[in-house]
């Protein structure tokens, strides 16, 4: 309940921006430390989930990235960068290492349509192949092609944070998404019949 109370008199008193709550936790302020974690949590666990594909393990990678914040609370410097580009660059980076380890690629889960109940089985069957096909093409693309293209096309980044975030220039994104789309192309492009892609699917 104390808590609770602590979070609902931050929330009322404490600074608009991530960067002077930040500040604040520095200083010892244990509310702006609750508040920006509510603020900013529910955005990590979502790109680590889209990268994932596992909530556990998005939980476990929020966790580490907020982590990682705290203890760069006292020498943040808000000329550098926004917390969430920093953020983002730390879950993709986290995410990336995971899937390189166990030897996955992105989960492409967070791409797919809602299910419609009156989809035909066969229709069914055709979106499960689809959503395993990319899955297993983009397992196939190097480590940074696949970090830029998830961000671009999951997240839905612009090229120029997507640059801040891979610690890169926005000709080198634009250069990594290109041929990453274009090896996924090449990749799928045997199984247009049976994924159901038309010619000017892509």
């Amino acid at each position: 309940m104390t808590d609770q109370a602590g979070v609902q008199r931050a929330l009322q008193s404490a600074p608009q921006s991530d960067a002077d709550l930040l500040a604040a936790f520095a200083a010892g302020d244990r509310g702006a430390a609750m508040v920006l974690t509510q603020r900013l949590t529910p955005r990590v666990m979502g790109q680590a989930y889209r990268m994932l594909g596992n909530r556990a393990e998005a939980e476990d990678v929020a966790q580490d990235a907020m982590m990682r914040l705290w203890e760069i609370a006292a020498d943040w410097d808000p000329d550098r960068a926004q917390i969430t580009t920093w953020l983002y660059r730390v879950v993709a980076n986290l995410c990336t290492d995971r899937l390189r380890k166990s030897g996955r690629g992105v989960s492409l889960d967070a791409i797919e349509e809602p299910s419609d109940p009156r989809k035909s089985a066969a229709q069914d069957i055709q979106d499960t192949a689809r959503s395993a096909a990319l899955h297993s093409a983009m397992a196939d693309l190097p480590d940074r092609q696949a970090q830029a293209v998830a961000l671009r096309h999951l997240e839905e980044l612009g090229n120029p944070q997507i640059a801040t975030i891979m610690d890169t220039n926005v000709r080198t994104v634009e250069s990594l998404i290109a041929r990453g789309k274009r090896a996924l192309i090449a990749k799928l492009s045997g199984r247009k019949d049976e994924l159901g892609y038309d010619d000017d699917h892509g």
